[in-house]
C-alpha cells in the first residue's frame, strides 16, 4: 500500500509551502542568450527530473520516458526518484539553498515553490507553451484543461504544467443503496444528508451513512458552495463558515456522518460496510476495487455539490537549466500530457487525464477495470483548487486539524463554538506568519 501512504502523505501536506526562503543572489544562470528557444535539439542533452513515483506510477513514468527517448535520441532523462512526497519537499526544499544542485524539472505542488517563484528560481513556461517548435503554439492546442492549468499557477505566472491529477468523487455501496430503499444518488449536499440519515437509522445504526477524506477539501469546497474563496478574507466564525462547519458536525454529534480519523481514507471502512459512501479522491479506485473485492458492489459518482477539488502535483522547471534543457525538458513535458500518454496513464494509475480529448475518449470512457472515466466528465464540470498566495497553503493544511477538533467535540455532544473559536485562532494565524 506505498501509494495509499503517499496519499496520505500528500493529504496531510496538502499543498505545503517551501519553510525556507531561497535567496535571491545566484538564483538564475540564465543569460540573454539561454533565454532564447533552440528550435531544435541537436547535441546530446540530459534532463534531471525529481518526482516522487513508486509502484505502477513509477513503472508507468519509467514506460513513457523509455518511448520518449526513442522518439527523441538526442535527450535522455535522468529520472530520480527521492522518495515519498515529503521526501521530495524536503529534498527541493534544502537544495534551494544551492539553486546549481537543482534538476531541470521536478513534480512538486506549487504551494512547495512558492518562495521559488518569489526569487524568479522557476521559469515562466508561457514562451514554451507558444512555441511551435518544443511547444503547442498556444494553451489552447494543448488540449490540457484550461482550470488545470491555471492550477498549475503561481501569482499568475505560468510555471507549471499539469501531470499527475485527481478530482474528489463519491463513492457509493450500491447493493446498501437498493437494500436501504435509496433510489437516487445524491447530487447535492442536503441529498447527501438524507441519504446518510436514511441508511443510519434504517441499518439500525451499524451503517455510517458517509463521511470525507480531506476535511481541508471538505471545508473549502463547502464555503466555494456558498460563494466564499478560500482567502485571508475568510471569517472562520461568521455565518458562512458556520453554516458549512455544523452541517457536518450535526451528522456527526448524530451518527450518521463519520471522519476518516487514524484510518486516512474512508476506503477501508468502507470496503467493510461500515460506511455506506465516501468522498474521496478519484486516485484511490484501485485500492476501494481491491478491498470491495466480490463483497458487493460499489458505484461512483460525481462529488455533491456545485464544486469539486482537483488535485495532483504539476513539473515546474529551474531557471539555472541551459537554454537546450529547457527545451529538451519542455518537449518531454508535452509527451507526457499528450493524447497518448495521458490514456496510458491514466488507465494504468488511475489518475485522471489532464488531456480534456482522452476524458471524452471512447478508449477511456470504455476502461472496465475501474468506474471512475465513465462519470469523469460530469465529474469535472466545474473544478477549483486552492489558490497560491503567501500563506495560502499554511492556513490549508491547518484546517484539517482544527476541523478534526471541531467534530470530536461533536461526536463527544459538547458544545462545538470554543472549538470554532480556538479554530479561528489558529487559522487566522496561519494566514499572517
Amino acid at each position: 500500500m506505498k501509494f495509499s501512504k503517499k496519499l496520505a502523505a500528500a493529504a496531510a501536506i496538502g499543498l505545503a509551502l517551501v519553510g525556507t526562503a531561497a535567496c535571491s543572489n545566484g538564483n538564475s544562470n540564465s543569460s540573454s542568450s539561454s533565454d532564447k528557444i533552440p528550435s531544435k535539439i541537436t547535441k546530446k542533452t540530459t534532463v534531471v527530473f525529481w518526482h516522487g513515483m513508486s509502484g505502477v506510477q513509477q513503472k508507468t513514468l519509467q514506460k513513457l520516458t523509455n518511448e520518449f527517448e526513442k522518439e527523441n535520441p538526442k535527450i535522455n532523462v535522468k529520472l530520480e526518484n527521492q522518495g515519498s512526497y515529503i521526501d521530495l519537499q524536503a529534498k527541493l526544499n534544502s537544495t534551494l539553498q544551492s539553486p546549481n544542485n537543482l534538476p531541470t524539472i521536478t513534480q512538486a505542488y506549487p504551494g512547495w515553490l512558492y518562495n521559488a517563484a518569489q526569487n524568479k528560481m522557476l521559469v515562466d513556461l508561457k514562451p514554451y507553451i507558444n512555441n511551435t517548435n518544443v511547444g503547442w503554439g498556444s494553451a489552447k492546442k494543448s488540449g490540457i484543461r484550461q482550470e488545470l492549468f491555471d492550477g498549475a499557477k503561481i501569482n499568475g505566472t505560468q510555471y507549471g504544467i499539469p501531470f499527475n491529477k485527481s478530482v474528489e468523487l463519491l463513492t457509493y455501496n450500491k447493493t446498501m443503496f437498493d437494500k436501504y430503499g435509496i433510489k437516487k444518488v445524491p447530487t447535492t449536499m442536503e441529498e447527501l444528508k438524507d441519504a446518510a440519515e436514511t441508511i443510519y437509522k434504517k441499518s439500525n445504526h451499524k451503517v455510517v451513512g458517509a463521511g470525507f477524506d480531506s476535511l481541508a477539501n471538505y471545508y473549502l469546497l463547502g464555503m466555494k458552495d456558498e460563494g466564499v474563496d478560500f482567502s485571508n478574507k475568510i471569517n472562520f466564525t461568521g455565518k458562512d463558515s458556520k453554516n458549512v462547519i455544523n452541517y457536518y458536525a450535526d451528522g456527526v454529534k448524530k451518527g450518521y456522518f463519520r471522519t476518516a480519523g487514524s484510518e486516512h481514507y474512508l476506503s477501508g471502512p468502507f470496503a467493510n460496510q461500515k460506511v455506506a459512501m465516501f468522498i474521496g479522491t478519484s486516485a484511490g479506485e484501485g485500492f476501494v476495487k481491491q478491498g470491495v473485492g466480490d463483497k458487493f458492489e460499489y458505484a461512483v459518482a460525481p462529488r455533491p455539490g456545485k464544486y469539486t477539488m482537483q488535485q495532483g502535483t504539476d513539473i515546474y522547471m529551474f531557471n539555472h537549466a541551459s537554454s537546450e534543457q529547457k527545451a529538451a525538458a519542455f518537449k518531454y513535458m508535452k509527451f507526457l500530457t499528450s493524447k497518448s500518454s495521458q490514456l496510458e496513464w491514466a488507465n494504468t494509475t488511475g489518475y485522471i487525464p489532464v488531456n480534456s480529448s482522452v476524458v471524452n475518449s471512447k478508449a477511456y470512457k470504455d476502461n472496465k477495470n475501474i468506474k471512475s472515466p465513465a462519470i469523469l466528465s460530469d465529474a469535472m464540470k466545474n473544478l477549483y483548487s486552492v489558490p497560491v498566495e503567501k500563506n495560502s497553503n499554511a492556513a490549508y493544511t491547518q484546517l484539517n486539524n482544527i476541523i478534526q477538533n471541531i467534530l470530536s467535540s461533536a461526536q463527544k455532544d459538547q458544545n462545538i463554538n470554543n472549538a470554532i473559536d480556538n479554530g479561528k485562532s489558529k487559522f487566522d494565524a496561519a494566514w499572517k506568519q
